[in-house]
């Protein structure tokens, strides 16, 4: 695959000095594209509330010397504009949002506030302005009406979440869908969605995700506690859509005919139970480490969560050129790797700025 052979290099040339808004940016997800892009010199302005948890990879990475970091609530339109104005992004990245699906069950309200109208603020802020080329609104896999049936979602089904988070975010879809058909298809700028799969990756410290909770026992020496270790997720490394996410960013920047709305996920073969995750997990950590781990299921009668998810990603293989670069035990690798550098208080910065060098030498490489 060509562009898979120089998609680093076009990149980091691409993105030199442009200046990019990301929201989100303290997130997990909103660290890591930080970090690729204030190696690749990007002009990176943050939007964003304080990072939730501590430790978080966001002050691990010292980003604050690195982008100009406005801490600021997505639902504020006022500030949100005064800082499309003060800045003028050319490229927009809207991460922002209430991810947790457990979250949402308890505090609806914000999730849609957050998630609908944070999504419409960015979409006004970019409307009333006449600088920004290229749009990216990350959502979610679980944006579509899912039955549970072992079945890959296509970008053309239905949008209908189950749950709070799941639906605000099928409502951030169609928000863009609407101003896209309503403004900005009239505009000098291009317009995408990127419904990514479940990430991991080093540096998540978020609640109600697995790997953080695998994290966190590993660190206390305790068992980790498995709720649904039958659920199928389309888990990948962070590298994985972030990459895309910047693939789309430059690509339709250049060429319209690259917008639209994408499922950013793993091959089937990768999409994987929690269990066979948290074993993955374990073998890895175990592996020339003393103090063995492992996992036990646990259930604690939470809120109704999808037990499967895939994604069919062929779209976007074939519209940009692509396919996945880690598979999942690497990804897993990776995971764990970074992990055992931060309990042994490594130089994490180093290690971070190594694992996405090894991503993109690999991208190089056509592996």
């Amino acid at each position: 695959m060509v562009y898979l052979v120089i998609v680093g290099e076009k990149l980091e040339n691409f993105f030199k000095n442009k200046t990019i808004l990301i929201t989100g940016h303290t997130g997990f997800k909103g660290s890591w594209i930080s970090k690729i892009l204030s190696n690749w010199e990007s002009n990176v302005i943050g939007y964003s509330l304080e990072p939730e948890t501590n430790p978080n990879l966001y002050n691990l990475l010292k980003l604050d010397t690195k982008v100009t970091s406005i801490i600021g609530d997505i639902r504020d339109y006022n500030l949100l504009k005064r800082v499309f104005d003060e800045y003028s992004p050319e490229l927009v990245i809207h991460m922002a949002a209430q991810p947790i699906v457990r979250i949402s069950y308890t505090k609806p309200h914000y999730t849609y506030e957050t998630n609908v109208m944070g999504t419409v603020n960015i979409c006004e802020s970019i409307r009333n302005c006449d600088y920004v080329k290229s749009f990216l609104n990350v959502t979610t896999d679980k944006v579509y009406e899912n039955t549970n049936k072992n079945h890959s979602f296509k970008e053309d089904e239905k949008l209908d979440g189950y749950d709070p988070y799941s639906n605000s975010k099928s409502c951030s879809e169609l928000v863009t869908h609407s101003y896209n058909n309503s403004f900005f298809k009239d505009m000098d700028l291009s317009c995408s969605t990127a419904r990514a799969g479940n990430v991991i990756g080093g540096g998540d410290f978020s609640i109600d995700r697995i790997i953080p909770d695998c994290v966190k026992a590993s660190i206390k020496n305790e068992d980790i506690i498995i709720r649904n270790p039958y659920s199928i997720r389309p888990y990948q490394h962070v590298l994985e859509p972030l990459f895309i996410y910047l693939m789309i960013i430059q690509k339709q920047y250049k060429n319209k005919d690259y917008a639209g709305y994408y499922n950013v996920g793993p091959d089937d073969n990768d999409c994987i139970t929690t269990g066979k995750l948290a074993d993955l997990y374990c073998k890895f950590f175990n592996k020339n480490n003393e103090n063995k781990i492992k996992w036990i299921n646990k259930s604690d009668n939470g809120p109704y969560e999808s037990t499967l998810l895939k994604l069919d990603n062929q779209k976007i293989k074939d519209k940009f050129n692509w396919k996945p670069v880690w598979n999942i035990e690497k990804s897993v690798q990776k995971t764990v790797e970074w992990t055992k550098m931060y309990i042994d208080d490594k130089n994490i910065i180093e290690y971070t700025d190594k694992q996405i060098n090894e991503y993109i030498t690999t991208i190089k490489r056509g592996e």
